[in-house]
């Protein structure tokens, strides 16, 4: 249906006569909103046209009358949303996750650094504090963030900053886990299937499951699970 305008084709039949519509003997009638039986039109295609095909013509527009439009273009709409919310989950699900990682690579990043710079420290910690008292002692391990197992550990000692860095690394991952463990609910339609349930063209459904297929991609590319292939 991409070569029809669909707004010009819900305008035309919402101002049409809504239906029902029936076919009887090449004719076709239609009850009004007052529930009056009136005459709507006579199908004829000509000579070259036998009767039985006269017959298959009118029966198919009496089929094809403004409330069917209506109700199929209703379904276009649903499906297009549903697939418009779909990717919007999915790209909003691919960032979390990329923010997430880029700040376990930081706080990863800047645990290592801080490594390097503990690892200096203790060795002035450890010279420094031979010579001074235990007070002393932990004064300069506190300003330099180095651990003292030699010291018998105080009541209310604070965490460590490198053990918070771990804290923080741990609740990442997990959020990390929890993202690649969602699991959203698309399926993948065929051609067919989108044209049976649309009632468009060929064009349209290919387009529709080329865009159904993108999202499905973007949904796996961010590491997330897709229910109902």
């Amino acid at each position: 249906m991409s070569n029809i305008d669909k707004q010009a084709l819900r305008e035309a039949a919402e101002k049409a006569t809504r239906g029902p519509w029936e076919m009887e003997r090449e004719n076709i009638w239609f009850t009004d909103e007052d529930g009056y039986t009136k005459h709507l039109a006579y199908v004829q295609q000509g000579d070259d046209v036998d009767d039985k095909q006269d017959h298959y013509n009118t029966a198919f527009i009496a089929a094809a009358n403004p409330a069917t439009m209506l109700a199929l273009l209703d379904e276009n709409l649903q499906l297009q949303r549903e697939k418009d919310a779909t990717e919007a989950v999915a790209l909003a699900l691919r960032d979390d996750m990329r923010q997430a990682r880029e700040k376990l690579e930081a706080a990863e990043r800047s645990m290592a650094e801080q490594s390097a710079i503990v690892a200096a420290a203790e060795k002035l910690v450890r010279c420094k504090g031979r010579y001074h008292s235990e007070l002393n002692y932990r004064t300069l391990a506190k300003l330099f963030g180095v651990i003292t197992p030699d010291l018998p550990p105080l009541v209310h000692e604070n965490v460590h900053y490198a053990d918070a860095a771990e804290v923080e690394i741990t609740a990442l991952r997990q959020r990390i886990a929890e993202l690649e463990a969602r699991t959203v609910n698309l399926s993948k339609l065929s051609v067919g299937e989108v044209m049976h349930l649309s009632g468009f063209s060929r064009d349209y459904a290919e387009g529709w499951c080329a865009g159904n297929d993108n999202a499905i991609h973007e949904i796996r590319t961010a590491g997330i699970k897709v229910k109902g292939e």
